[in-house]
């Protein structure tokens, strides 16, 4: 067996138990009104963009902030493989991370940190030249360990790297939903319309949502939405949704100086407000009765053959 197949399944194996001590535990402490919820699908989303610099993490861990204001447990997973900085983000020092557990060395529940917000996250490994370079299969191992928690959970979101390396689009199949942010630059919009086309094209992806920001105003990002997605629908078979826009007001340059979310230290920002409509906006999306255990048969999938 290949290495790459080898941690893989170590993985998977690793986190057999996880589920166990789950049921024994529960994700969240049982003093939190959360924990008392019934299993229902989750709602998995995948944080993307065609270029670095655009402000996707703090987009995510905003998101996944606000999100837990609403109500949903929340666990987000920092996927940017070899570039990982949610922790940072946050002012998080972390001791494990996505590594040691496909490494089988911690299961996916010993290597979650509390987060500010009310939230959990998965740190990944920053500066490690493997963990960017992974295969499929050791994707899966890892996509595979959440599978065994979904049922704790109400919202998934995962934070990717830039770019359509193989990781990017193996957490973007696997997710119900695809969150594209862009930035008024050339680079971010060709570069995001470069992510949709193979996407859509070589994995038959077809709907997306874009999320402007780092905007001058609420009218600015509409205007870049419209742009983009005229150009999207006019060449690729997809149809793209308006999430919402961010303005990189003062409160919301402070914050990430600070390594505190704007959504925390600003709640009545104009930025914090925006991604509190952004997160009402997601908690009011359909989501499909059979999404709880979906990660299952993606796996499947990652694992045949015929499917690589």
């Amino acid at each position: 067996m290949h290495n790459d197949q080898a941690a893989g399944l170590r993985a998977i194996k690793s986190n057999s138990y996880a589920n166990d001590e789950l049921k024994n535990t529960a994700l969240y402490p049982s003093s939190n009104n959360k924990s008392k919820k019934q299993p229902k699908p989750v709602r998995v989303l995948a944080i993307a963009s065609g270029k670095g610099g655009v402000g996707k993490t703090n987009v995510a861990v905003n998101l996944a902030v606000s999100l837990s204001k609403l109500g949903n447990r929340v666990l987000l997973m920092d996927a940017d493989m070899g570039l990982a900085n949610v922790d940072i983000m946050l002012g998080l020092q972390t001791k494990y991370n996505l590594s040691h557990v496909l490494n089988g060395e911690k299961s996916l529940l010993e290597v979650m940190v509390d987060a500010p917000g009310d939230f959990k996250i998965v740190p990944s490994s920053s500066g490690d030249s493997r963990m960017a370079q992974l295969s499929p299969i050791e994707n899966a191992g890892i996509v595979n360990a959440f599978s065994e928690i979904d049922q704790f959970l109400d919202v998934l979101i995962i934070d990717t790297s830039a770019g359509i390396a193989d990781s990017v689009v193996s957490y973007c199949r696997a997710s119900q939903e695809v969150v594209v942010v862009v930035t008024d630059e050339p680079a971010s919009m060709t570069d995001a319309y470069a992510l949709i086309k193979v996407l859509s094209r070589e994995h038959k992806l077809t709907n997306f949502k874009l999320m402007a920001n780092m905007t001058r105003t609420e009218e600015h990002g509409k205007e870049l939405y419209k742009k983009f997605t005229k150009v999207c629908e006019k060449f690729l078979d997809v149809s793209i949704d308006y999430l919402g826009t961010i303005p990189f007001d003062h409160d919301l340059k402070q914050a990430i100086q600070r390594q505190v979310p704007v959504t925390l230290s600003k709640p009545n920002s104009m930025s914090s407000m925006a991604f509190t409509d952004a997160a009402n906006k997601i908690n009011q999306w359909h989501i499909s009765a059979d999404a709880t255990g979906y990660l299952q048969f993606f796996i499947e999938n990652l694992f045949n053959p015929q499917n690589r």
